[in-house]
C-alpha cells in the first residue's frame, strides 16, 4: 500500500496534512474512518456554513503563452519543478474522487490549459466520469480554434474565453503578446459549434480598458455571448492597487449612460456573476464583484492547483497538499478525510480588498484562473 516509505512514514504524511487543516485530533475515533462515514450528498464537501461544494476548478499547468498584466510580471514567474506537478493519472484520480462525493462540475484552468500537449486526452478521461455534468475550460483561446473540435468531441461543454479589449493594439499592451485575431476567430468558432453561451472574461482596469465597457455591451447585440466584467483583484506580483480597480456599481453607471434600458436579469444558483441584459440583444453582460460585493455566502467552489494543493478559497493563503498524500500511498478514504477536514475549515468570507492586497498568496497564474 505504501510506495517508497514505511507505514509510519505514510501515516506521518497523512497526519501532517490533517494537522494543517484541523485543530483537534480527527484520527482519534472509536470506529475506523471510511468513505461511508460521510454521505455523498453532504458531509465531505459541506462546510460548517452549510455550503455544499459541487464545483472543482483544476489547474493543469503554471505555464502560459501570454503575460497579462493583472496576472503576472512581464518576466514571468518561477515555475514549479515538473517532478512536483500532478501527473495526468494523479489529476484524473482526484477528479474521480471529488465526483464520487458530489462534484458535478469541473473547470480546467491554468496558466493556459491548452499548452498541455495531452489536453485532449485529459478532457476525454474527465468527460467519461459518471456523474460529471459539466466539463468547462477557461482559456486565452490563442490555440483554441484548431483544438476545439477534438475537445468538444471529448465532452467539453462550457467555455470561458479571456478577452480584455476589443482593440488589437491594446490587446498586445495588456497581454504583452500578439494574438487578438486568433482569440476573435476562436470566439466565432465556438459560437458556430453551438456553445451556448460563450462566456467572455474581461478584467476591467481604470485608464486601461474601462473606456470599452459599452463596446463590450454592443458586442453582445448579435452574438450569444456573456461578457463578464471582473473587478481587478489583488494577487502576488500583479501590481494591484485600488486606484486601478473599477467597482461594480461604477461600471453599471457608465453603461447606463449609453444603455438606459439595460436591466438586471436572474442569475443561476451559485453564479458568481450578476447578470444584466439590453432588451433585444442576443447576449448579456455580467459583473464579478469579488472586491466590492462578494458572493462568499453562496460559494460552491474548490480549487486544485497544478502542483496538487487544495485551496478552499481563492483568496485564502492556506493550502493542503493532496499530491504528497497520494505519493505517500494514501488510500481514497484517507484522501477524503483530508479533503473533508480542509472544507470544514473554510471561512464564512474572504477578507476585504486592502487586507487581501497585503496578504501573502500565490500569483494568479500559480493558483489557476
Amino acid at each position: 500500500r505504501v510506495h517508497g516509505g514505511t507505514d509510519l512514514a505514510h501515516k506521518m504524511v497523512v497526519w501532517r496534512a490533517l494537522s494543517q487543516v484541523v485543530r483537534f485530533p480527527l484520527l482519534k475515533s472509536s470506529a475506523p474512518w471510511t468513505s461511508k462515514t460521510f454521505s455523498t450528498s453532504s458531509n465531505v464537501l459541506t462546510d460548517t456554513f452549510q455550503r455544499h461544494h459541487s464545483y472543482l476548478r483544476i489547474s493543469l499547468t503554471e505555464r502560459c503563452n501570454l503575460r497579462c498584466q493583472y496576472c503576472m510580471p512581464e518576466e514571468g514567474v518561477d515555475l514549479t519543478a515538473d517532478s512536483k506537478m500532478l501527473t495526468r493519472e494523479e489529476t484524473i484520480r482526484l477528479a474521480k474522487l471529488f465526483v464520487s462525493v458530489g462534484v458535478n462540475k469541473i473547470r480546467l484552468t491554468g496558466g493556459e490549459p491548452l499548452v498541455r500537449k495531452d489536453i485532449v486526452e485529459i478532457a476525454q478521461e474527465l468527460g467519461a466520469i459518471p456523474g460529471l455534468k459539466t466539463l468547462a475550460m477557461t482559456t486565452n483561446a490563442i490555440t483554441l480554434k484548431r483544438k476545439l473540435p477534438a475537445l468538444h468531441a471529448a465532452g467539453l461543454n462550457l467555455l470561458n474565453i479571456s478577452l480584455d479589449t476589443l482593440v488589437p493594439a491594446k490587446f498586445s499592451f495588456i497581454t504583452r503578446r500578439l494574438g487578438f485575431e486568433r482569440v476573435m476567430e476562436a470566439i466565432e468558432t465556438a459560437l458556430a459549434m453551438g456553445y451556448d453561451p460563450v462566456k467572455v472574461n474581461c478584467v476591467v482596469m481604470k485608464n486601461v480598458n474601462d473606456d470599452e465597457l459599452c463596446d463590450f455591451v454592443e458586442f453582445t447585440k448579435e452574438r450569444n455571448v456573456e461578457v463578464r466584467f471582473i473587478e481587478y483583484m489583488p494577487f502576488d506580483d500583479n501590481g494591484w492597487n485600488d486606484r486601478r480597480m473599477v467597482p461594480y456599481q461604477e461600471m453599471v453607471s457608465i453603461i447606463k449612460q449609453k444603455y438606459p434600458t439595460i436591466e438586471r436579469v436572474s442569475d443561476a444558483a451559485n453564479d458568481t456573476s450578476k447578470a444584466w441584459k439590453v432588451p433585444g440583444y442576443k447576449g448579456k453582460v455580467g459583473f464579478i464583484s469579488s472586491m466590492t460585493d462578494h458572493f462568499c455566502n453562496s460559494c460552491n467552489r474548490l480549487r486544485l492547483t497544478a502542483d496538487g494543493n487544495l485551496k478552499v478559497c481563492l483568496f485564502g493563503a492556506s493550502e493542503i497538499s493532496l499530491r504528497d498524500a497520494m505519493r505517500s500511498g494514501s488510500t481514497d478514504d484517507e484522501l477524503l478525510q483530508v479533503i473533508g477536514a480542509a472544507v470544514r475549515r473554510k471561512k464564512a468570507a474572504h477578507a476585504g480588498m486592502h487586507e487581501l492586497a497585503s496578504t501573502k498568496n500565490r500569483p494568479m497564474i500559480k493558483i489557476g484562473g
